[in-house]
């Protein structure tokens, strides 16, 4: 009944804030260039892994191609069973932990907890839909808990059973990349614990097989190690000060912080009632297998021990920790809550249910029913906190985007699009700048670089230089606005942005220090006249543009290692280009330029296009 009762839970709150982001249809631009046969790109003729997931584009890309629905259509649908089929996994795998190991004896209720505060919190249901990957990070994170507590009570777990385990916990980082934290956690424990060095070794390969394959694949494709969404973001830099900022951003809107200290004083009623877990290590079982595998007793005690629910709670609880600790160093995200989910989904997955253990009617002394007593006032009050929590607003002013950067971002989006639940990319014609977009691109038939004005009806347009083919020669748009702008354009029209999510260049620029989280790279426009090749003189290159800034960025784009990187994904891809870019790829990973064409010119050594005594 609690099961069911937290999946309609999780189901109606999703879809009652059902939407998807503008980061969302970015997804949708790949999958779209997949089914058309352009490869897993965002902008045909240029290999850019623009999604941060892997396993969300495939998943997608195979549910459009299956059913010929609607993108938009497919993707809530795949988010809405994802993230009510991730309260059901995590509810059964918890209760496992504690039937486990409940004293003999009694009534063992298993209460609805962990997840209701889960779904109570707004970002929750916001980003079970949205378009992200959020509803298969926590699909796979709780499957992969149920797994292991699966693993951790069987008598002799099968063989199969454990590859199964090996195989689902490999494919972490390709469901997002920092799962690997929880994915080596997950392996190590099983590796370890297993008896013999052949299932050892076949654990190895099950777990490696798909995401090594898909890694030697990416960067002889990509030239990457890693998405490219991770460079445009200097995902390895640290912003702890923007980092705790985010943490209680989170925290502090909802008090998130009394539910947890709720749950943890009903851990403990329930430990001392007899109905949380307890790790038994069986001490002469313990020996007997020592001095059959011949080790040491002390490694035996560890393999025993690793094989507990026990240890399977403390998995969760490090992993949590650790992904927390990871995403408050790189300053969190620009999207309130959105990347701490996971780690809150794994801190309360041993709590998912709050084991409540009702003796039998003439065993219940005082101390019994005390502590019964207490066990009832936290599941109460752990309830009146969710229907509190659910019905706030979420963040203060969570649609101003403030000094902080954070944002409520389905908020933000619903006001300045005036949909209430933004899902069709058309629906994000409304927002400010798209409809001129679109009028723009119709009345240029001969193609050119449209640039976003300060006016939102209009845009400049930097024409291409003649003589111009017969059928044009293509449009470009420049906007930091991706998904939207992608979205509502052909697969012809190529689109980038400032940040470079989807363009090397920017993504190749040196990090701003002071920018707003998530988005602080801003390439020039004058570095896209030049790449693109468009005019670039006045009257035709828009007034804001310095045509010597241009002239500049010409001849800095030529510097060779830039040239280097920009030729590893746009070039054919040949078998030596691929042998090349496997062998470059963490350089390329690496490379960063500066944003100014006058100082990168004097970087790469190349002598200034513009005299230093004409220079206005």
């Amino acid at each position: 009944m609690g099961v069911a009762v937290s999946a309609l839970l999780m189901f109606w709150g999703a879809w009652e804030r059902r939407w998807i982001a503008d980061d969302g249809l970015i997804v949708l631009r790949t999958v779209r260039n997949l089914l058309a046969g352009n490869g897993p790109v965002f902008n045909a003729g240029e290999r850019v892994e623009a999604n941060t997931s892997t396993v969300w584009t495939y998943l997608v890309y195979a549910g459009g191609w299956l059913t010929g629905v609607r993108l938009e259509y497919v993707v809530l649908t795949l988010a809405l069973a994802l993230s009510t089929g991730a309260i059901v996994l995590a509810m059964f795998g918890t209760a496992r932990l504690y039937r486990a190991s409940v004293r003999p004896g009694g009534v063992l209720a298993l209460l609805p907890a962990g997840v209701l505060v889960f779904i109570a919190v707004p970002p929750a249901r916001d980003f079970a839909t949205s378009g992200l990957e959020t509803c298969l990070v926590l699909f796979w994170l709780a499957l992969l808990w149920l797994l292991l507590m699966r693993w951790s009570t069987a008598a002799v777990p099968s063989t199969t059973s454990v590859l199964v385990l090996c195989f689902v916990a490999g494919l972490g980082p390709l469901v997002r990349p920092e799962l690997a934290i929880p994915a080596a956690f997950a392996l190590a424990m099983v590796f370890f614990a297993a008896s013999t060095w052949r299932v050892r070794v076949a654990m190895v390969v099950v777990a490696a097989v798909v995401p090594l394959g898909y890694q030697i694949w990416r960067m002889g494709y990509y030239a990457l190690p890693y998405p490219n969404t991770a460079v445009a973001k200097d995902a390895g830099g640290a912003k702890w000060d923007q980092g705790f900022a985010y943490l209680w951003n989170l925290l502090g809107p909802y008090l998130l912080w009394l539910p947890l200290v709720l749950l943890v004083v009903g851990v403990a009623v329930a430990r001392l009632s007899g109905a949380a877990a307890r790790s038994d290590a069986g001490e002469a079982a313990v020996r007997a297998g020592a001095e059959r595998a011949g080790l040491p007793l002390y490694v035996r005690r560890v393999q025993r021990w690793l094989r507990t629910p026990g240890a399977i709670v403390v998995f969760a609880v490090v992993s949590g920790i650790v992904l927390a600790l990871y995403s408050m160093r790189v300053g969190g995200d620009f999207m309130h809550g959105r990347v701490l989910l996971p780690p809150l989904f794994l801190l309360l997955l041993p709590v998912a249910v709050l084991p409540v253990r009702i003796p039998p009617r003439g065993q219940r002394t005082g101390r019994e029913r005390g502590l019964l007593g207490v066990a009832a006032v936290v599941w109460v009050g752990t309830v009146v906190w969710s229907i509190f929590a659910a019905n706030t607003t979420g963040m203060p002013e969570g649609a101003v985007v403030g000094k902080s950067g954070i944002v409520d971002e389905r908020a933000f989006y619903v006001l300045n699009t005036g949909h209430d639940h933004p899902i069709r990319a058309s629906d994000y014609l409304d927002y400010p700048r798209m409809r001129a977009m679109a009028a723009t691109i119709e009345h240029t038939p001969d193609g050119g670089l449209l640039l976003p004005s300060g006016d939102y009806t209009f845009w400049f347009v930097v024409p291409p230089p003649a003589p111009i083919p017969e059928d044009g020669a293509g449009h470009t748009v420049y906007f930091l606005n991706l998904g939207m702008t992608s979205m509502n354009v052909g697969l012809d029209v190529r689109v980038y942005d400032q940040m470079g999510l989807a363009y090397p260049l920017a993504a190749h620029t040196e990090r701003l220090e002071d920018g707003r989280i998530g988005h602080d790279k801003n390439l020039f426009p004058d570095w896209v006249v030049a790449d693109t090749g468009m005019v670039d003189v006045h009257p035709w290159l828009p007034g804001f543009l310095d045509e010597q800034w241009v002239a500049r960025a010409k001849v800095a784009i030529t510097c060779p290692e830039t040239q280097e990187l920009l030729t590893s994904s746009r070039s054919e891809l040949t078998w030596p280009r691929f042998k090349q870019n496997v062998k470059n790829a963490f350089e390329y990973a690496d490379y960063r330029f500066d944003r100014v064409p006058k100082y990168e010119l004097q970087r790469c050594g190349l002598p200034s296009p513009v005299p230093e005594d004409e220079i206005r």
